[in-house]
């Protein structure tokens, strides 16, 4: 049987340029969304037979809108099609549909997504909800574990913010100066969900997830450039930036994590680290701290040290207490103490985290860092407890092959090459 796997990732790239586009071009978000499914059902007929087309992302928005046109004019038999308020754009002419087919528009088509999405009219929740649904496809069991909520509460919410949409009569057009301003920070962190996705490759294998980073820093650049002197965007391009940097030093070659501290720092990027450190500064220099620009000066740290023993873990807990301040968070607070861990030993991290059991009760990190901790300290049977939970907890094989390490390391049945990097 002819191995399709390759289809994917291309149909996951072209996904936030073609929606968008289609939306442009009917201005109704589930048109849009039909017509790039059948598009993509048609792709993985066709392309296994002839290959892929020069520009994917050209070939489903053209097959896409000739599809729903099709639908259209089933649905409506012998009448006429419906106004263009309702269904824009329908010209045949191929010459026209390739000039809009460029990279500028490709751009501007995104950006006006982003920010429909992102419409005031929805509460922030559903306006990143939705953005991560239709601009990049994340599935709903995707984005309710970066909410960290259920995925029938995450469906209900998406489903009423396309309800309250469609409602509401939202333009879809691309807003004004002052509109853009007010919806910029659900738009970052929509790219920020989107990137920490891919980043942690949940739901796949890494070599599929890593597109939706590129997505993310892509984007994030696209809005640096409508945003230039926004030291918060910069904050957020950086620390994507700096997080990427990591990529090719995070898994082993059966897919196994390596911690930070054992990665091979020769295998980070020195380009985006570069790239990333830059803007690091150029944010600072602004003196409008922010929760990104925080986030990136912690990553910048990581980066600025070329061994791992030479990380300021001191500076580090100290930069996530003015990230905690600036937005609580058990999460936050779990981070925060792994670098007190580094900097003052187990036993202080641990009585900062023993109180968000019940807030993190079904976190995967939470139990791994609590083993870890009680591991250090000799208290091996509650250790052993809470790597269970953990396994019972992980989002992937890769998280739970690693847990799996201490727990044959507490039974002594691990190899000793494997306990020592653990």
């Amino acid at each position: 049987m002819t191995d399709i796997a390759w289809i994917d990732p291309l149909l996951a790239a072209a996904r936030p340029q073609a929606v968008a586009a289609l939306l442009r071009y009917f201005r109704d978000l589930d048109m849009a969304e039909e017509a790039f499914q059948d598009a993509c059902l048609r792709a993985l007929t066709n392309w296994p037979k002839n290959g892929p087309p020069r520009d994917p992302t050209a070939w489903l928005i053209f097959v896409g809108r000739n599809a729903a046109i099709d639908a259209v004019r089933k649905r409506s038999k012998q009448q006429p099609l419906p106004d263009e308020e309702h269904l824009s754009d329908l010209s045949d002419a191929e010459a026209a549909i390739a000039e809009r087919l460029d990279g500028a528009d490709y751009r501007d088509d995104i950006l006006r997504l982003l920010f429909i999405c992102c419409h005031t009219d929805l509460p922030a929740t559903q306006q990143i909800a939705l953005a991560l649904r239709i601009v990049s496809g994340l599935s709903v069991r995707q984005i309710a574990r970066a909410f960290l909520v259920g995925e029938s509460a995450m469906e209900q919410r998406i489903t009423r913010a396309k309800a309250k949409v469609a409602a509401a009569a939202v333009p879809f057009e691309a807003p004004g100066p002052v509109e853009r301003a007010e919806r910029l920070g659900s738009v970052a962190a929509m790219v920020y969900l989107v990137f920490n996705e891919g980043y942690s490759a949940s739901g796949g294998d890494a070599s599929i997830r890593v597109p939706l980073c590129d997505e993310a820093i892509r984007l994030a650049r696209l809005l640096l450039r409508l945003f230039p002197a926004e030291p918060e965007i910069m904050g957020l391009t950086a620390l994507l930036l700096l997080q990427h940097a990591r990529s090719q030093a995070r898994f082993e070659a059966d897919g196994s994590v390596i911690l930070l501290e054992d990665q091979d720092r020769s295998k980070w990027s020195a380009k985006m680290i570069a790239e990333g450190l830059a803007l690091v500064d150029k944010a600072i220099r602004h003196r409008q701290p922010g929760a990104y620009q925080v986030q990136a000066a912690i990553a910048a740290l990581h980066a600025r040290a070329t061994r791992a023993e030479d990380t300021d873990w001191k500076q580090i807990e100290l930069l996530y207490g003015a990230l905690e301040a600036m937005q609580p968070s058990p999460v936050i607070t779990l981070n925060r103490a792994v670098a007190v861990s580094k900097a003052d030993g187990p036993e202080a991290a641990l009585a900062m985290i023993e109180p968000l059991g019940d807030k993190l009760s079904g976190y995967f990190h939470y139990f791994g860092v609590r083993g870890s901790l009680l591991l250090q300290l000799g208290r091996n049977d509650e250790a052993r407890d809470a790597f269970c939970k953990a396994i019972s907890l992980a989002n992937s094989p890769a998280e739970a092959a690693h847990i799996r390490l201490h727990l044959d390391r507490l039974s002594g049945e691990a190899a000793p090459g494997r306990q020592s990097a653990s």
